[in-house]
């Protein structure tokens, strides 16, 4: 490999033109794949199979409405009193315009919402009143219906009374023909006859009455169903008001209304002409009335990189400066990396049209393709003037710097991006979306490296030294071996008190990684992004107005039984939004609708917390946990989807998958360094001082940006959960750059040992050899990762700064200070490997150390090409 990288690089040098025009040809071409066929960045954190996903999905296929983005905007005047009638009138023009908006589905006017529910609590007092008056007027008619009834009862009793004397008086009459009787009997009879006519009379009259009671009792029970089922609908609208608590939309005092935009596709998916143009929309009605956009609409990564990123680049251009001390030099590795940046950028865009791209893929790219680039070019440079100074032509020292520099270059830059492609297999779609666009940044870094460094190199010349030295190297005949007694140097501190060096570095990682073990995962809400933004003032006001669960609402689906009527159904669910609401940490559920076929009813709940806070994980946990419900018409399965409960989904999964990329990691730490070292020692204290240095940073971020420590500090106004893919991102990314320090530095250990020095006085020689280029590497990687400390971003600031920490605590603390101070301790011992174990390594010439031997014993002239001898700035 090495041999092979040194005549790439001579090759690249010697064809240099060509090299360039090679690379200038394929920034073009990603610049136009970018532009022409770049898509949109998304905001997708979710990761497929997760209750949360499969819910949404679910809802997608059967209730498309309920599956639906949607988008907040918090309206108030700016003199802060109650919103006019005219102002009203103004946001509801605005509302309008917005539903034009290519993406938008519809907007809920809030002063119309807060109207229909106001009627329908209106409502529901009248009719509760008109029930009442129903009632006692049917009462009033039954009273008076059974009173007649009783009368017609004592009239017929009275006629029965009759009929039975005439009866009576009938059966004293001799029963003999009628022209026998005698005078007055027959008139008795006569009289007896006349009476029951009349009773007969009577008796048709009570029917009749009788009738009359009849049909007015059936009308009383008619009347007195309908009041029943007035009732039961009264009280199932009631039921439903209650269970809506003091859900509102409009604010108590008049002076703020929040109104919903849904979008046409999910959250997730919608694009920034859609939010644009919705802003744009409502902008240009408003004229008295002030607007600000939740998260889901204000979103927006046009400004990727700030003023901050520039001084983060200006300073690793100052420490360029200072150690290489021409300014031309120190530009070329910042030109190397802004090369690289450009490339992996606009590819990125380009794939964006193809396949699901977070927004931060970008961002991430520039970071670590800045610090990377920038760090590998200053190595091949570092050798390159080293070896001008030791007599070696341009070309052909260009050559060998690619073969021992860059050789480790591409080891490292392989480790790097080993370390970030692995980040596939933990099963997590946009974690690997991620890595892979890191590894992107690091390979270009790599191959810019190898190819357009020594191209550059070429046309330089003797420039890339500082003046004072450009005559003396050029005045050099052959190759000057390089001074080897070192025993005169000052011992450095970790080699002169190891143990005491060993105890205070392990006790400040051990110090600084305490927070870690509290760290909460999360994602960013309203509340993290800068005061004055949009996001934050809605949210803050939105919380203020209405309570902090209004900036997160869940959306909960019931699996009902399907064997329900409608009735039933309906009672089922009014049961299942009662023991919802029956939850201390819920004040209002909101009964959203019901899929076609009536089995999947969903319900939106709001919580008494915001979307980041630990109350509300556990809510969402609950509402889990409460399933399978039971009510009357069964048992119930509940399920939690939402914005807010995919994210806490995500923060869990990668918690959990957290560990096992560590043990990856480091599995492949010790492999490779195993390999690299020929040593078991060595490997394990690099190994467990990568763990260190990773649990160290990590506990920084947990204190500032969980805890609040240093909070004005570093801007965090609103501490929370970290971002929940930083942890992973930053083991990744730490992993990478340690082993390039590692490697840099402990390889000239082990070759000062090889060749016959003591351990103790090879970890000096190797400190000396390597320490001046790796704390330069050291403190650009942390310039350019500090500058995204301060990004315009928040969800970035976290991630410049646990870089930042972690770039520093492993080359300052671990590589430089822990590491020699154990080899130390170890002596000997650091360079043992079992026999059988040597015996089956194959040999890794990382640093191209045979080359370095093939040079030396070849000794002598070395020929300089005449047209390169004479450059001067």
């Amino acid at each position: 490999m090495a041999k092979l990288l040194q005549r790439l690089g001579r090759s690249s040098a010697k064809h240099a033109p060509v090299t360039i025009v090679l690379w200038v040809v394929a920034l073009v071409a990603a610049i136009l794949f970018g532009t022409v066929g770049g898509g949109e960045y998304s905001t997708n954190l979710t990761i497929p199979g997760t209750r949360s996903q499969d819910l949404a999905d679910r809802l997608e296929d059967e209730l498309p409405d309920a599956a639906r983005g949607t988008g907040t905007m918090t309206f108030t005047s700016p003199d802060g009193a109650s919103l006019t009638e005219e102002q009203r009138a103004e946001i509801s023009d605005a509302l309008v315009a917005a539903q034009s908006v290519e993406g938008s589905y519809d907007t809920l006017d809030p002063f119309q919402t807060q109207a229909e529910m106001s009627a329908q609590i209106a409502e529901a007092e009248a009719a509760g009143q008109q029930l009442d008056a129903g009632a006692a007027e049917l009462a009033a008619a039954r009273q008076q219906a059974e009173e007649g009834q009783a009368a017609l009862d004592a009239g017929r009793d009275q006629l029965e009374a009759s009929r039975a004397e005439i009866d009576a008086a009938r059966a004293q009459i001799p029963d003999v023909p009628a022209d026998q009787l005698p005078p007055e009997v027959a008139a008795q009879v006569g009289a007896l006859d006349a009476a029951e006519t009349e009773l007969s009379a009577a008796e048709t009259e009570l029917s009749a009455q009788q009738a009359e009671l009849d049909a007015a009792f059936a009308e009383l029970e008619a009347g007195e169903a309908e009041l029943a089922q007035g009732r039961v609908e009264l009280e199932n609208g009631m039921r439903t008001l209650e269970i809506l608590g003091d859900y509102a939309v409009v604010s108590d005092d008049g002076t703020t209304a929040i109104a919903t935009v849904t979008f046409d596709v999910d959250a997730m998916s919608v694009t920034t002409e859609t939010k644009t143009g919705l802003q744009d929309a409502i902008n240009s009605e408003l004229d008295t009335v002030e607007v600000y956009y939740s998260q889901a609409i204000a979103s927006d990564i046009s400004n990727i990189v700030g003023p901050s990123e520039i001084i983060g680049l200006l300073v690793a251009g100052l420490v360029l400066f200072i150690m290489l001390r021409t300014v031309v030099t120190s530009a070329l590795p910042i030109l190397t990396g802004l090369v690289g940046v450009a490339l992996t950028v606009m590819v990125t865009m380009g794939l964006a049209g193809f396949i699901d791209m977070h927004q931060i893929s970008p961002i991430l790219g520039i970071m670590l393709g800045l610090a990377v680039g920038i760090d590998y070019t200053l190595f091949v440079v570092n050798r390159h003037r080293q070896q001008l100074m030791r007599g070696h032509g341009i070309d052909e020292s260009i050559g060998l710097a690619v073969g021992t520099s860059g050789n480790a270059v591409v080891f490292a830059g392989l480790t790097v991006i080993t370390a970030l492609v692995s980040l596939n297999v933990v099963g997590i779609p946009f974690l690997g979306v991620l890595g892979n666009v890191a590894a992107m940044a690091v390979f270009f870094a790599v191959a810019l490296t190898i190819t357009f460094t020594p191209a550059l190199l070429h046309f330089l010349g003797y420039r890339v030294l500082p003046v004072k030295k450009r005559a003396q190297a050029q005045s050099l005949d052959s190759i000057v071996a390089p001074h080897e007694d070192n025993d005169s140097r000052r011992v450095p501190i970790p080699a002169r008190h190891p143990w005491l060096t060993s105890v205070s570095a392990i006790a400040l990682l051990a110090v600084l990684a305490i927070p870690f073990f509290s760290m909460r995962l999360g994602l960013p809400d309203g509340s993290t992004e800068d005061p004055g933004t949009d996001a934050y003032e809605s949210y803050m006001i939105t919380a203020d107005a209405f309570g902090p669960g209004f900036n997160g609402p869940h959306i909960v689906a019931a699996d009902l039984p399907s064997d329900l009527t409608d009735e039933e159904r309906a009672e089922t669910i009014l049961q299942v939004g009662e023991q919802l609401a029956g939850l201390d940490e819920i004040v209002s559920v909101l009964p959203a609708g019901a899929s076609d076929s009536g089995d999947l009813a969903v319900f939106q709940v709001i919580g008494t917390t915001g979307p980041s806070d630990v109350e509300t994980e556990n809510l969402v946990h609950d509402i889990r946990d409460m399933s399978p419900l039971t009510v009357d018409g069964g048992t119930v399965e509940l399920e939690v989807t939402g914005q807010t409960a995919m994210q806490i989904d995500v923060s869990e999964n990668l918690a959990g998958a957290l560990p096992v990329y560590l043990a990856i990691i480091i599995a492949i730490s010790f492999v490779l360094l195993v390999l690299v070292f020929r040593s078991i020692l060595v490997p394990l204290a690099a190994t467990l001082g990568f763990l260190f240095s990773s649990l160290a940073a990590m506990g920084a971020v947990v204190a500032i940006y969980q805890w609040g420590w240093l909070g004005d500090l570093f801007g965090v106004h609103t501490p929370g959960p970290i971002l929940s893919f930083l942890p992973t991102i930053l083991v990744g990314i730490l992993f990478g750059l340690a082993m390039d320090y590692q490697l840099f530095l402990t390889t000239g250990m082990r070759e000062a040992w090889s060749h016959g020095r003591p351990a103790k006085k090879a970890v000096v020689d190797g400190l000396y050899a390597g320490r001046a280029v790796v704390i330069a590497a050291a403190l650009i990687m942390f310039s350019v990762f500090a500058g995204f400390i301060f990004s315009e971003m928040p969800m970035i600031r976290p991630i410049g700064f646990g870089l930042a920490i972690g770039v520093a605590l492993d080359a300052f603390v671990v590589r430089m200070t822990l590491i020699p101070a154990l080899l130390t301790i170890l002596g000997e011992k650091a360079w043992w490997l079992p026999s059988w174990l040597e015996k089956i390594l194959p040999q890794v010439d990382v640093e191209g150390a045979s080359i370095d031997r093939e040079t030396a014993s070849r000794g002598g002239k070395h020929a300089r090409p005449a047209d390169n001898v004479s450059i001067e700035v």
